[in-house]
């Protein structure tokens, strides 16, 4: 009986590890296939309230094909183009026509050269289709390979080769993102276990919750039932790593301390278990519920993003929750070689962590005014924070080639001329809604559009009308992807807008617009959503009122005070001059549910000593007992998002930075000092109403 007891005993935690690898083959085969199912096309994220969609739907009535305009541009740097340069251009444009439309890449003819009025520059302009995919790469790169035009510096540029040159920040996002943040996880879990073997379970199981989590995310995005793009991927990737690291550095502290009491593996996992699942699952039920509720977004990219990351944050938790500890129980105390924790020994937390508490403990009040004010500080500079948007040209950190060619064209063009504001308005009265456009500050030109695409210009044709519509094309005097022709547009919906309300305004710039308009509206709204959802989830954990009112505030001022050091630093020290209300929202929302984490490994650690010893003495000693872990967890989820900055997209280094530099803040002045002095201050009335509130049982 007692040998088929112990049989049992292996066979059960043997069984989950083959369960795991076993299905870790055709999992990581679905998870491969996330790529094809991504959309990364903007336009496609607005909502059809928006402005911009409803000028898509009402062009499809001029029989308008979609493109993406790529311009060639060729500069003289030595005077006006001659007429021998400008013959060789046309061959180079005929000759890039006939490229373009091999890769049947054309939704229409390219443009003659159209040379500059000071003459020392040409441009023409290429319809390339938005739906090439993959394919979009070879075409520019194909582009940017004709021959040069002798005395000419030769330029691809416009929307289509921005898109694609920030496109190609997410080249090899899978294998150097995730290659940089397992690197830095394992270093760290080395220093901190200094063991071989027990960083590499954690990394392992970290690994099989991201192949599990993208597998399920791409049969949700196969069936459409969600929104994937490279962003969001990159993101809940780095977020499930993260989390699944931290849930095991926890189950592997609460496992190590029980193998000291108790002599049997199985049985100082059942006690780790039994103490870390509540915590571990309240965790990640708070950030599941916290950015789930990026489905209220208007924006289908953050809507996107929710469920890809939810799914994650599930799966690391039950990763952390079967396989971890299956594997632990098959190799005992020699998953800690060379330093095994020993039955009987005394479990020591640190003599570090007990002076921390021991000074937290004799002046909490002064702990508490210390950490608060520094807070309140850094928080004050949140104003300055500017969220105006990353125009497309300078999205890639160190500039890109496209962006440098924005610049070439806006020497010698309107910068808008090849993508221009389209204004859809009623037949009647066109001319005037036309002539209020021609007469806002940043239009440099407007006219109506009177034949098909392709056709010649005929300034004496009647516009084309379709449904008793007629469209303008309002040229701006600034780069499309720029602040200020968004803030152009913003003004020519108003003047059109003043002259028929019926008037609409879209267009690339006007996509932007929209963008950015309905963050800023997600923002207001989701940011009290994410909070009152968290503070129910630590209302149930707890079983008080109190505590997780003390710690949503104490994180929500976290939060305040990271954005207002990203104020700061953003521009003098990264060279960042504004950022995108995506950054300050996505970042608010991991923000606030990730700090919660490590108050929750804390209180909950606290309300189990406060059982025991009273609130005062308990919140010490769990300070002391989770100092380690917890702050292990901080610098690992850290540097995990930190890994974002090795991409060259400057709206992931801002989140990243956001992110890592958040959870530093909240693993080493609030977890530490604000909490810990705030719960010892009010003594058993944080634990109100529960029992708790009256004091620790007899």
């Amino acid at each position: 009986m007692a040998r088929r007891t112990s049989v049992a005993r292996w066979l059960l935690p043997a069984l989950v590890v083959l369960a795991w690898l076993g299905l870790s083959a055709p999992l990581g085969s679905l998870s491969g296939g996330l790529g094809d199912v991504q959309t990364n096309d903007s336009a496609a994220f607005l909502p059809d309230s928006a402005e911009s969609t409803r000028v898509s739907e009402l062009l499809r009535g001029f029989d308008t094909e979609r493109s993406l305009p790529v311009i060639l541009l060729w500069e003289s740097a030595d005077g006006p183009l001659d007429p021998a340069a400008l013959q060789e251009i046309t061959a180079r444009v005929d000759e890039a026509g006939r490229i373009a439309g091999d890769a049947g890449a054309l939704t229409g003819e390219p443009s003659p050269p159209i040379p500059s009025d000071d003459g020392q520059a040409a441009q023409a302009v290429l319809p390339i289709s938005p739906d090439l995919g993959d394919a979009l790469a070879d075409v520019i790169d194909d582009l940017r390979a004709l021959p040069p035009v002798d005395g000419t510096t030769e330029y691809v540029t416009g929307p289509g080769a921005l898109f694609n040159d920030f496109a190609a920040g997410f080249a090899g996002i899978d294998g150097l993102l995730l290659l940089a943040a397992f690197g830095v996880v394992l270093v760290i879990l080395l220093v901190v276990y200094r063991s071989p073997l027990l960083p590499l379970l954690v990394i392992l199981t970290a690994g099989l919750a991201l192949v599990a989590a993208l597998a399920v995310a791409y049969l949700l995005a196969e069936r459409g039932w969600i929104e994937v793009n490279g962003q969001s991927q990159g993101i809940a990737s780095i977020l499930v790593v993260g989390a699944a690291t931290d849930y095991g550095l926890l189950l592997v502290a609460r496992y190590r301390e029980e193998l000291r009491r108790e002599q049997s593996p199985l049985d100082a996992m059942r006690v780790a278990l039994r103490q870390s699942w509540e915590p571990i699952a309240a965790s990640a039920a708070t950030v599941v519920l916290g950015v789930l509720c990026l489905l209220f977004s208007d924006l289908g990219s953050n809507r996107g993003l929710g469920p890809i990351s939810a799914v994650g944050i599930a799966l690391a938790m039950v990763a952390a929750l079967t396989f971890l500890p299956a594997v632990l129980v098959l190799l005992g105390r020699a998953a800690f070689w060379p330093f095994r924790p020993r039955y009987g020994s005394e479990h020591p937390h640190g003599r570090g962590w007990e002076r921390v508490a021991g000074v937290v403990g004799r002046r909490p009040g002064r702990a508490l005014l210390g950490s608060v004010g520094l807070l309140v500080v850094l928080a004050a500079f949140v104003p300055t924070f500017d969220a105006e948007g990353i125009p497309l040209s300078e999205a890639v950190r160190g500039g890109s080639p496209s962006g440098e060619g924005q610049v070439a064209l806006a020497r010698h063009y309107d910068a808008g001329a090849a993508t221009p504001a389209t204004i859809v308005t009623p037949a009647d009265g066109w001319e005037e809604v036309a002539a209020a456009a021609a007469g806002v500050d940043g239009v440099a030109d407007v006219q109506p559009s009177t034949g098909q695409p392709g056709g010649p210009p005929d300034p004496q044709a009647p516009p084309v009308e379709v449904d008793g519509l007629v469209r303008l094309d309002a040229t701006l005097d600034d780069a499309p992807d720029s602040t200020r022709a968004q803030e152009t547009v913003a003004d020519l919906r108003a003047a059109v807008g003043g002259v028929d309300d019926e008037a609409l305004v879209g267009g690339p710039t006007a996509q932007d617009l929209d963008t950015q308009d309905t963050a800023a509206r997600d923002l207001a709204v989701i940011v009290p959503l994410v909070l009152l959802v968290i503070t129910v989830v630590l209302a149930l954990l707890l079983r008080a009122l109190v505590a997780p009112l003390l710690l949503v505030a104490t994180v929500a001022l976290s939060v305040l005070a990271t954005v207002g050091v990203a104020a700061l630093v953003f521009d003098p020290l990264f060279g960042f001059p504004s950022s995108d209300p995506q950054v300050l929202f996505i970042g608010f929302v991991f923000l606030v549910a990730l700090g919660i984490d490590y108050n929750i490994f804390l209180m909950t650690r606290a309300r189990e000593e406060s059982q025991r010893h009273g609130t005062r003495a308990g919140v010490l000693r769990a300070l002391a007992v989770t100092g380690g872990v917890i702050t292990s967890a901080g610098l690992v989820l850290a540097a995990t998002f930190g890994a974002l900055t090795v991409l060259p997209l400057v709206i992931l280094i801002q989140l990243g930075f956001l992110v890592g530099f958040g959870v530093l803040l909240d693993t080493f002045v609030v977890r530490t000092l604000m909490v810990p002095a705030a719960v010892h201050l009010l003594g058993d009335r944080v634990w109100w109403p529960s029992r708790l509130a009256r004091g620790p049982r007899p």
